[in-house]
C-alpha cells in the first residue's frame, strides 16, 4: 500500500514506516499532522487516482525534527565592474516518519 501526497508544492510517494525531508511546516518536534491532499492511492482494493485529491484519504505522519540543510554557496559577479558578492544559503526542512495511510 502506498500513496502519493503533496505538501509543499512537491509530490512524495510514500508508504508507512517511511521517513522523508519535507518543506518546513509549522509544527514540534513530536506533533503529529495529517496530509489531506492526497494525489493517488494503492492498496488491495486497487489504485486511486484523485481529480485533483482522493476523497476521504488522508495519511498521519509524526514530526521527528526540524533542520536546516546544508550550505549552497551562490556567487553573483558582474563582469568588468569589478563586483562580486559570495552568498550562503541553507534550505529549512521538516523531518517527518509516516505512521499509517487511511484511505
Amino acid at each position: 500500500m502506498f500513496a502519493v501526497v503533496e505538501t509543499g508544492g512537491k509530490q512524495y510517494k510514500v508508504v508507512e514506516q517511511d521517513i522523508i525531508f519535507v518543506e518546513k511546516l509549522n509544527a514540534n518536534e513530536g506533533d503529529e499532522i495529517v496530509f489531506d491532499r492526497v494525489v493517488a492511492l494503492s492498496n488491495d482494493a486497487g489504485f486511486k487516482v484523485g481529480t485533483p485529491v482522493v476523497d476521504g484519504a488522508k495519511v498521519t505522519a509524526k514530526v521527528l525534527k526540524n533542520g536546516k540543510g546544508p550550505k549552497i554557496y551562490v556567487l553573483k559577479y558582474k563582469a568588468k565592474k569589478n563586483e562580486k558578492k559570495k552568498i550562503g544559503h541553507r534550505q529549512p526542512y521538516t523531518k517527518v516518519q509516516i505512521l499509517s495511510i487511511q484511505g
